[in-house]
C-alpha cells in the first residue's frame, strides 16, 4: 500500500461510512481496484473506521455532552433511556461479533462476488422504505433491538451499517432525523471497543507494518477523519428528505459491476 492508496481509501472509508452505501464494500472494491494486498488490509480498515467514529463525535458532541450531563445526574430522564437503548442495539452486534469473530475475517479478502451480492442487499433494503408511509415515532426498546440486529448484518463487507440501521428504523415509523441520528450514535461503542482491541492485537506484526506502515494509517486516519464529518453532516439533511431511493440505485447499479468484475479476475 502506497501513501496515495492510504489517502484515496480514507477518504472513500470517510465518505462511505455515513452515506447508506457500504463502506467496507467501497474498501474491498477499492482494494482489489488498487492491487493492493487484502490479506493486510483489515488493521487499516480498522483505524479508519475508529476515524470516522471520532468524526461522528464532533458532529454529534452537542448531544453526548448532553447526554453524558442526564448520565450524570443518575436519574431515569431521557438521556438514561436514551443510552440504554443504545446499548440494547448493541447486543446483536456484540454477540455476533463474539461468536463469529474468526468467520468474519476472512470476508474480508477481495471478494467481488460477496460484496456485489451484499450491495444488492444494501440497495433492496434502502428501496423497501418507499412502500412505508413516513412516520413520526421514537425510537423504543423494542424498536432499538431490531435496529440492532439490522447493525449485525452489516458485518458483511457490502452491506451499509448507516442504511440498513436507517432502513429499519424508517420502516419501524421512527422519524427520519432520529432514525439518522440514532444510527449515527448507536455505532459509536461497538466500533470504537472492536477497533481498539483488534488494533492491540495487530500492532507489532512485521508483515503489517511492511504493508501498512505508520504513514499510510495516518493518512487514511486523518482522510477519513475529514471526508467522515463532512458526510455526516451532509447525510442528517439527505434522510430528512427521503432520498434514500438514489442510493439504493447507486448500490444496485455497483452491485452489478462489483459482480461482472469478480468473473474477470
Amino acid at each position: 500500500m502506497t501513501w496515495i492508496d492510504a489517502l484515496i481509501l480514507g477518504i472513500v472509508q470517510g465518505l462511505t461510512e455515513f452515506i447508506p452505501v457500504s463502506s467496507s464494500g467501497h474498501l474491498e472494491i477499492g482494494v482489489v481496484l488498487l492491487g493492493i494486498n487484502s490479506t493486510n488490509n483489515l488493521l487499516f480498515s480498522l483505524v479508519v473506521h475508529l476515524a470516522t467514529c471520532l468524526s461522528t463525535i464532533f458532529v454529534f458532541h452537542k448531544d453526548i455532552l448532553f447526554l453524558t450531563k442526564g448520565l450524570l445526574k443518575f436519574e431515569w430522564n431521557d438521556s438514561t433511556q436514551f443510552v440504554l437503548k443504545i446499548i440494547i442495539s448493541m447486543i446483536p452486534v456484540g454477540v455476533v461479533g463474539l461468536l463469529f469473530e474468526s468467520k468474519i475475517e476472512t470476508f474480508f479478502t477481495g471478494d467481488l462476488f460477496l460484496v456485489g451480492g451484499m450491495l444488492l442487499v444494501t440497495s433492496i433494503l434502502l428501496f423497501i422504505p418507499r412502500y412505508f408511509s413516513q412516520g413520526t415515532g421514537e425510537v423504543t426498546f423494542e424498536k432499538s433491538l431490531v435496529i440492532g440486529l439490522a447493525q449485525s448484518i452489516a458485518i458483511l463487507p457490502g452491506i451499509s451499517r448507516s442504511g440498513s440501521t436507517i432502513a429499519m428504523a424508517l420502516i419501524l415509523g421512527v422519524s427520519r432525523e432520529k432514525a439518522a441520528k440514532f444510527s449515527f450514535l448507536m455505532v459509536l461503542l461497538p466500533i470504537i471497543g472492536a477497533s481498539l482491541v483488534k488494533i492491540k492485537n495487530y500492532v507489532g506484526f512485521s508483515s503489517l507494518e511492511s504493508e501498512v506502515n505508520n504513514l499510510n494509517l495516518f493518512l487514511g486516519f486523518t482522510a477519513a477523519f475529514i471526508s467522515g464529518y463532512m458526510a455526516c453532516r451532509w447525510m442528517m439533511k439527505v434522510v430528512k428528505k427521503g432520498k434514500l431511493i438514489y442510493f439504493s440505485i447507486y448500490c444496485f447499479i455497483l452491485s452489478l459491476f462489483a459482480i461482472s468484475f469478480s468473473y474477470i479476475l
